[in-house]
């Protein structure tokens, strides 16, 4: 009975706060649970400076809000929620991370409160770049706040600071982010489902005790040998090779590979003959791409995690390959993973471990807080609520299959018919990490616009989705020169469709192509 007493005191409380912030500093005093408001101001300038950044400008007149979420004696959950004084569009967009997470996303705070969204995200729980886990060695509650609690604090306490300042409860509530954000996102969806309305989800790595250490065998094949070791300089070569191969397999030669299921491209054409040299690969390395391409395997030979796809290798420069044996940003994800997060042991060696073994031990002490892997969606789907996936063909960090077996995952477990019902796909020819390609990339991820079909892509597609009952289906993706003039624009297609061009008609303008399923 005391327990209900302290609840119905803390609601009056809360009421009280909507019926009465008769301005943003007022939210100072707003109180909840291992909560701190540390700012709460009014930004009128259009200008703001970024914690760790530089000041960002042409912003509408608004209330910043920041804090400090302390659900456990060693969290410290760092987040912020920005609202537009004016012409609130009464959304509440939620914004994720990525890497091992450590910052604010303020790159999509500026763009979707432009559009009119209240913004919320956080840091995770913890401060510095995204290859730094040095934070999780001895801290497991702070792996937790990273691993799924930070968001879904941030997403109920954020929703409670917007209807203490318009005195109203958001009408939808979105989630937008990708890799890692895309893992968050699909917790979001699986553990948490009342907390958004509508959910876009990119590059998801949310197999990630699995996918972190399926890259132990992928450090060995590169650096393992020095002799299998292959140059980022052979890298335009086996790109163009794999081009060669596949490029023209939509009807238009372009640079981009827009099926990668149909390609066969055979890397033994690149075997050199007459000694080593930048167009041709020796033998051990020839066995490296094949790795590279076919992913990772435990010691039965059994595949691990997916590898990656053909016809944008010289993406994989600072990802995949370095620019010497151990020097890529996925050794240093793997590393620090194991160090810091499963093994405590700082000295840690990708290239001394056993395979199998720190899959076992990767899953036992991280897959809890880490995985988002369950296809059972029920209860996101029975509330109403809507999922859009989508990977880069060209993804140089998470293998694009990995998304794509996720997706079959739950239609397998719902039923094709439900899960068609609030569940999509796409798949992006040409996109590498979130975007960025040689393809059409841009298409209203993180709030970025498109030169055709909705001026927001996806993203639009998504909120018909929830507030009109049917997806937008003739969504356009924009790639864009460095002046950001449009200069190629294509369909998006709902897996497992694939874009084919009509043969007649300029063949960088999405008109002349059409979504046909293979």
């Amino acid at each position: 009975m005391m327990r209900k007493c302290t609840v119905l005191v803390w609601l009056v409380g809360a009421v009280a706060s909507v019926a009465f912030a008769a301005d943003c500093s007022g939210l100072k005093n707003f109180k909840f649970e291992n909560t701190e408001i540390t700012v709460a101001e009014s930004v009128t300038s259009g200008t703001l400076a970024i914690p760790g950044g530089s000041p960002v400008g042409g912003l509408p007149a608004m209330c910043r809000v920041a804090g400090v979420l302390r659900p456990t004696s060693d969290s410290e959950i760092r987040f912020e929620v920005w609202m537009p004084e004016q012409g609130w569009n009464g959304r509440f967009l939620g914004v994720g991370n990525g890497g091992f997470a450590g910052s604010i996303g303020y790159g999509q705070f500026v763009a979707y409160i432009k559009r009119g969204f209240a913004v919320a995200g956080s840091d995770a729980g913890h401060q510095g770049e995204a290859e730094d886990a040095s934070w999780a060695f001895g801290h497991p509650e702070r792996i937790k706040d990273f691993g799924w609690r930070a968001v879904h604090l941030t997403a109920e306490h954020g929703k409670q600071i917007v209807a203490a300042y318009y005195g109203k409860a958001q009408d939808h509530a979105y989630f937008d982010s990708c890799s890692d954000g895309g893992r968050e996102a699909l917790m979001e969806a699986q553990r948490f489902p009342a907390d958004y309305d509508g959910i876009l989800a990119g590059a998801p790595a949310n197999a990630w005790s699995t996918m972190v250490a399926s890259g132990v065998s992928g450090i060995q094949a590169l650096a393992g040998d020095p002799r299998a070791f292959i140059s980022d300089l052979k890298l335009p070569a086996i790109q163009k090779a794999a081009l060669d191969a596949c490029d023209l397999q939509d009807g238009v030669k372009d640079g981009v590979i827009s099926d990668p299921a149909k390609c066969h491209f055979d890397p033994n054409v690149l075997l050199c003959k007459a000694g080593d040299n930048l167009d041709c690969l020796t033998s051990p390395q020839l066995g490296t791409l094949k790795t590279l391409y076919g992913g990772s395997k435990d010691s039965h030979g059994k595949l691990i995690f997916p590898g990656f796809t053909m016809g944008d290798e010289t993406s994989w420069r600072e990802w995949v390959i370095g620019q010497a044996p151990g020097a890529s940003s996925s050794t240093q994800y793997v590393q620090n993973y194991f160090r810091y997060m499963v093994t405590g042991d700082p000295t840690w060696n990708a290239l001394t471990a056993n395979v199998d073994e720190v899959l076992k031990l990767s899953r036992e002490k991280s897959a809890a807080d880490l995985d988002s892997t369950n296809p059972d969606l029920s209860r996101f789907a029975g509330r109403g609520g809507k999922l859009i996936l989508y990977h880069g063909w060209n993804d140089q960090a998470i293998s694009p299959w990995n998304t794509v077996a996720y997706y079959k995952q739950v239609r397998q477990t719902m039923g094709a018919q439900k899960a068609e019902s609030f569940t999509r796909l796409y798949m992006i020819p040409g996109m590498e990490h979130c975007f960025g390609g040689p393809g059409a990339t841009a298409f209203g991820q993180f709030g970025i616009g498109t030169a055709k079909g909705p001026a927001n892509g996806l993203f639009d597609s998504l909120q018909d989705w929830v507030e009109k009952g049917a997806p937008d289906e003739g969504v356009f993706a924009t790639k864009f020169d460095g002046a950001m003039k449009p200069v190629m624009t294509r369909p998006l297609c709902a897996y497992p469709a694939v874009a084919t061009y009509s043969g007649t008609g300029d063949s960088m303008d999405a008109t002349n192509f059409a979504c046909a399923k293979p």
